[in-house]
């Protein structure tokens, strides 16, 4: 702890030196900036004029800036104009144009133009619109943005619906994440989630398509970024708007599966901006089969146990949140979010069973669920010297899980045998950070910072607290990184990330360790838009709650699941050459890799310590992994509003323990996303899709290849401003069959499992305002493996038969 406390006051200091380097250059001028207000009357009847329009453009290449109309009182205030000279320019129907020239300075961003008077006349003015529309996909140093708000077909759907057609990622039907076949940290908005951490699947069926901007995939996190997620980083950026007055969105999907609602709202007066956000997802209870076999060897006796059975299982969801946004002045920031999130998941559920060829009954019932609040405090400061930047931020992440089973086996000729548990975690979670920008030149570019997390997991279960699991864990991490130009066409981005780590269990078990996490990325821009790219990483996965709790969850009792609190966390170094190009308004990204990760943490079965004729399943550090890959991904237009799109990856599963004596042997895992996007006249659209994964190799097993496809039509209504639409997903197909085939030295289980999929829904969506959107830099906490296989619609699948 007292290591950790002097990283994090050292890198105080630190970032507080500001040095000066005068006669060097800088880059553009601050983005955060002031407003201009402007009041329209008849010059006539002295009456205010409602919706004249109000347009903004640079005096010095006449570029559109800003625009607006003027509400009920004749009143509009133009917001986030940066220092400049501007032609301000009103018109309404039956009135003579009026325009000025108008300037704002650093010292003065803010302009109050008062009253103008517009003269009547016979003459027309159409309705200024300032609309930029960004490229779907753009290609940065470090990173690839996928732009979902300037795809319309994402109206209506959520962020599992969006998070499909990012390049390079893949998402299997729960909604799972990977990026190149691993596991990758999710942020929203730059920060991380007790909801992300608890199920990301969950936390994506909550954020509607239309709130998101943008989806940022970071294959080679800098320094900056915990160094948590050996595949990478996604962060989504979701829409906030500017707008001064009121405005938001409204969504709601009726379906066969699941029913969904969502409400956003802003209001923003002056500096000081509001947003709130309400959602809820009901999924309806329906009947999975599943089937286990389970044999197993202990001291020459062979134990079998064959399950059939079916589980009606039920999932609510919902979240809520505040943020308040201030701008003191150009340089001057706070801003503060609250989120509250809570999971329900459960039902009953009844097996036929033969037990060494006698026959049984079990009828069990399992409830679980997690709530999660998130708050947040960030305070910014920009200085005169454009570009330079110091934040001070701090982060609350409390969340409590419960887990209650039930089950009552009836055997001929013997009592009912009840078996009952119930399982309290609790996750606390303190995160303070400070990071320093200062640019040198427009393209030398330097960053320091700090951070430290301190995280405390409790788990409570059985009768005697000695049995609680009490784990602590915290951190302190510095870094520095700098970015600069190798020559016109090549870019350097390179850091060094140091973090500290230390950990304590309540019986008696400690663990310090350090790491470095270097990073480097080459990017050299070739002929037009065609970019080369080298990177190199470390990366590190540690785990969290759901690998490390002792609780012997018996569900299913004879196939029980328990955490194991004495993981080492993975390590991975990554190695990757990318290429992007654009042809024509068609995209191609390309990227071949190499990851070698030690301590590779996967599940494994084996026979139960307790009842040899169960099996107990884990989590273990398996070995080292190497693993080679490609990505491609590639968006093609046959016509202006006709999209094809494809993303293909591949990588091999190798793992070795010398120790152990295990090797897996190279198997390949392959991922296959194709979809069609049509655009139509008066506001339809249409899109089909179609999803293809391998079958998945562990160290002891395989799950089935898994397909699936859907589609949507969707209709604009309400003036642009709404649509409405239906989707469908695996119309010709009910079920889901995957097998699930694990095999250990002394133990073997099958999982044959028959999962409803068929379903239909109708959605809307509506958005009301004037809508302009920007983003926040927040905390990022993103140093924590999660248990994505226990996510979804399918996380409750392996018990209460």
């Amino acid at each position: 702890m007292k290591s950790i406390l002097l990283l994090c006051v050292s890198l105080l200091f630190i970032v507080n030196v500001k040095a000066q380097f005068p006669g060097m250059g800088g880059p553009a001028k601050p983005t955060i900036a002031g407003r201009i207000t402007v009041t329209v009357l008849d010059s006539a009847t002295q009456k205010p004029i409602d919706y004249a329009s109000v347009s903004l453009t640079k005096v010095k290449d006449n570029k559109p800036v800003n625009g607006g109309v003027t509400d009920e009182k004749g009143k509009v205030v133009l917001q986030n104009i940066t220092p400049d000279e501007y032609r301000l320019s009103i018109g309404f129907l039956g009135y003579k144009t009026k325009s000025m020239v108008v300037k704002t300075t650093p010292e003065k961003p803010d302009q109050n133009l008062g009253t103008i008077y517009l003269i009547g006349t016979a003459n027309t003015l159409n309705e200024v619109t300032v609309e930029g529309k960004k490229a779907m996909i753009e290609n940065k140093i470090d990173r690839m943005v996928y732009n979902a708000e300037a795809d319309a077909t994402n109206a209506g759907g959520d962020a599992t619906d969006v998070m499909r057609k990012v390049p390079m990622l893949s998402v299997d039907i729960n909604g799972n994440v990977q990026l190149r076949g691993s596991a990758v940290r999710v942020l929203i908005n730059g920060k991380p989630s007790g909801t992300m951490a608890n199920s990301v699947a969950d936390a994506l069926k909550m954020i509607p398509a239309d709130q998101i901007k943008s989806v940022e995939v970071i294959t080679s996190p800098s320094a900056k970024y915990d160094a948590e997620g050996s595949g990478g980083i996604i962060n989504i950026i979701t829409k906030k708007s500017n707008a001064q007055g009121v405005s938001g969105s409204v969504n709601a999907t009726a379906g066969t599966r699941q029913n969904t609602g969502a409400f956003n709202l802003t209001a923003k007066t002056g500096r000081l901006s509001v947003n709130t956000a309400l959602g809820t997802m009901i999924a309806y209870p329906q009947t999975s089969s599943v089937g286990f076999l389970n044999t197993t060897v202990s001291n020459g006796i062979t134990s079998t146990v064959d399950q059939n059975g079916s589980s009606d299982w039920a999932r609510e969801m919902f979240n809520g949140s505040l943020g308040l946004d201030y701008d003191f002045n150009l340089y001057n920031n706070v801003s503060t979010t609250a989120k509250y999130n809570r999971f329900y998941n459960g039902g009953p559920g009844t097996s036929i069973m033969s037990i060494n060829n006698v026959s049984a009954k079990n009828i069990g019932s399992t409830d679980m669920s997690n709530g999660n609040l998130d708050w947040n405090l960030d305070y910014k400061h920009t200085s005169k010297k454009a570009g330079e930047e110091f934040s001070i931020s701090g982060q609350l992440t409390e969340g409590r899980n419960t887990n209650d089973f039930t089950n009552t086996l009836q055997m001929p000729n013997l009592n009912d045998l009840i078996t009952s548990s119930s399982n309290i975690g609790r996750n606390k979670e303190y995160t303070a950070q400070t990071d320093y920008v200062y640019p040198f030149s427009k393209a030398v570019i330097f960053e320091v910072g700090g951070k430290g997390i301190f995280r405390n997991i409790l788990s409570q279960y059985g009768n005697n607290s000695a049995q609680d699991f009490d784990y602590n864990q915290n951190v302190g991490a510095a870094y520095s990184t700098i970015s600069f130009n190798l020559s016109k066409k090549v870019q350097f981005k390179g850091g060094l990330r140091a973090e500290y780590t230390g950990i304590e269990i309540n019986n008696g078990f400690k663990n310090d360790y350090f790491n470095l996490f270097p990073s480097v990325i080459i990017s050299q821009t070739l002929k037009g838009s065609t970019t080369l790219k080298v990177s190199y990483n470390r990366r590190v996965q540690r785990p969290s709650l759901s690998y490390l709790n002792p609780f012997r969850n018996e569900s299913n009792q004879f196939s029980v699941f328990q955490g194991n609190p004495l993981l080492n966390p993975e390590l991975s170094d990554n190695y990757e050459i990318g290429y992007s190009t654009f042809i024509k308004g068609s995209i191609i990204n390309a990227s071949v890799f190499y990851r070698r990760t030690g301590n590779v943490i996967e599940r494994g079965n084996q026979v139960d310590a307790i009842d040899p004729q169960k099996v107990l399943t884990t989590f273990l550090n398996v070995g080292i992994s190497e693993s080679y890959g490609f990505n491609v991904f590639g968006s093609y237009n046959p016509l202006p509003k006709w999209t094809l799109m494809s993303n293909v990856g591949m990588n091999t599963y190798h793992v070795v323990n010398k120790l152990e004596n295990l090797n897996t042997g190279t198997y390949l895992n392959y991922n296959i996303f194709l979809r069609s996007a049509n655009s139509f006249k008066k506001g339809w659209n249409m899109e089909l899709f179609g999803v293809v994964n391998s079958p998945q190799r562990t160290f002891q097993g395989k799950t089935d290849a898994m397909f699936f496809y859907g589609g949507a039509v969707k209709k604009e209504i309400l003036k642009k401003k709404g649509t409405i639409g239906v989707n469908v997903l695996n119309p010709f197909n009910r079920d889901l069959n995957i097998k699930v085939v694990t095999q250990s030295k002394n133990s073997y289980q099958v999982q044959d499992i028959h999962y409803p999929l068929r379903s239909f829904g109708l959605n809307f969506s509506y958005n009301f305002g004037k809508l302009k959107f920007t983003e926040k830099k927040k905390i990022k906490n993103d140093d924590v493996k999660q248990d994505q296989q226990g996510g979804g619609q399918m996380g409750g699948m392996g018990g209460n038969q």
